[in-house]
């Protein structure tokens, strides 16, 4: 079987893959990305074009609906536009550091760095390389506090595993 073959399958594999605790441990034992470390959480279904320009280390949380972008296409057009001079694909690489969460529906742009102790708000799109202990959210996405002011507010906030007290201080909060 031909290697791109073999990793359309596996795509197709991981894509189908209910259980996101099987799904990465699939991804790990067969080298999906360039380097992937210890307690990482990979929650989309669908793996990036381009998995081998992805190194994610330890620690990490990437949730449903995150897109990597590790090239672009836009070389075909141009090569359609002039077809006799070849422009090549345009492919970079994407980094992430220890102990970074990933919000849903986040697009990685290629040649980033995300840094470590970082926290991407859910519908960022990530242009540049994010610093250490930082919380960055918009598109493009921009640092909007320390990782360190977010972790105490998170402590400060209201916590509850009951859903009746949760509504009660939704509710309760719309008020004021």
């Amino acid at each position: 079987m031909k290697p791109w073959t073999k990793n359309q399958f596996r795509r197709l594999r991981i894509a189908m893959m209910i259980n996101s605790d099987k799904r990465n441990k699939y991804i790990k034992k067969h080298n999906i990305f360039a380097e992937m470390g210890d307690n990482v959480f990979f929650q989309p279904r669908f793996i990036p074009a381009d998995p081998k320009l992805i190194k994610i280390h330890n620690n990490v949380i990437v949730t449903s609906n995150v897109t990597f972008v590790t090239h672009d296409i836009f070389d075909i057009g141009i090569n359609y536009m002039y077809p006799d001079n070849k422009v090549p694909q345009l492919m970079k690489p994407i980094e992430i550091m220890n102990n970074v969460f990933i919000g849903c529906n986040s697009t990685i742009l290629g040649g980033v760095t995300i840094g470590n102790n970082v926290v991407i708000a859910a519908g960022s799109v990530v242009t540049h390389d994010v610093p250490d202990n930082s919380v960055v959210a918009g598109n493009p996405a921009k640092v909007i506090e320390s990782f360190d002011d977010y972790i105490t507010k998170r402590y400060q906030s209201f916590h509850s595993y009951d859903n009746d007290e949760l509504w009660k201080h939704f509710y309760a909060n719309k008020n004021n």
